[in-house]
């Protein structure tokens, strides 16, 4: 054996000697990983080194009522129910329903109504609305817009599979209301007042009809 391929073999030990206390003190790596995350004392926190994908709170539920509540395991048994069933997109239809069945109440207009509410609520409303036309009473109204919206309260029946949630307004309009002679007896048309409610609206979760009704009121 020559002393250049000597001088070879003893270069090659040296370089896999080298190789292998490097990968003892630093590791091996494969792939794309994150470096680890350090915590306020310059140690690795363990607990970190992972991030939860499935299985954490629902924000969709916990931003509008109280983690664990009653009101929350009813929203999360809607879901479970109906699985493209969201609380915010419900509010964001409460919010129009609000205005429309509030503004068809103003003005009279009961069929524009009896698809969205229940029997015992659209008689409510057929009769205050009977007793102005009796009275000679006809009321001008704009609505304004929500000022605030809150859900209260849920509830779910697993026997029947309805849900009820119920929804606090705080809603801005002018209304004026006139006599049989045109003559204002209430109101200011430059006036906006507020009018608060608290409205439970229900629904068979699963259903074809996606319409929520209106089956509860109360100032």
């Amino acid at each position: 054996m020559n002393s250049s391929l000597l001088s070879l073999l003893v270069l090659a030990g040296i370089a896999i000697f080298l190789i292998l206390r490097l990968r003892s003190v630093l590791g091996s790596r494969d792939g794309f990983e994150k470096p680890p995350v350090v915590s306020a004392t310059g140690r690795s926190d363990p607990r970190r080194d992972f991030e939860v994908i499935e299985g954490g709170p629902d924000h969709d539920i916990i931003d509008h009522v109280e983690d664990g509540s009653e009101s929350a395991k009813a929203l999360a048994a809607m879901k479970m129910a109906e699985h493209n069933f969201t609380v915010t997109e419900f509010l964001q239809g409460a919010r129009s329903a609000y205005e429309m069945i509030l503004m068809a109440f103003e003005n009279g207009e009961t069929d524009d109504l009896r698809p969205f509410l229940a029997d015992e609520v659209l008689d409510t409303f057929a009769t205050v609305i009977r007793q102005r036309e009796e009275q000679g009473l006809t009321i001008t109204a704009s609505f304004i817009g929500v000022r605030e919206l809150t859900l209260d309260s849920a509830r779910f029946d697993r026997n029947t599979g309805v849900g009820e949630i119920t929804v606090r307004f705080v809603g801005e309009l002018t209304s004026v209301v006139k006599n049989a002679a045109g003559e204002v007896i209430e109101g200011d048309p430059n006036e906006i007042k507020r009018q608060r409610d608290v409205w439970t609206f229900a629904r068979k979760m699963g259903a074809k009809d996606p319409n929520w009704e209106l089956v509860a009121t109360d100032g």
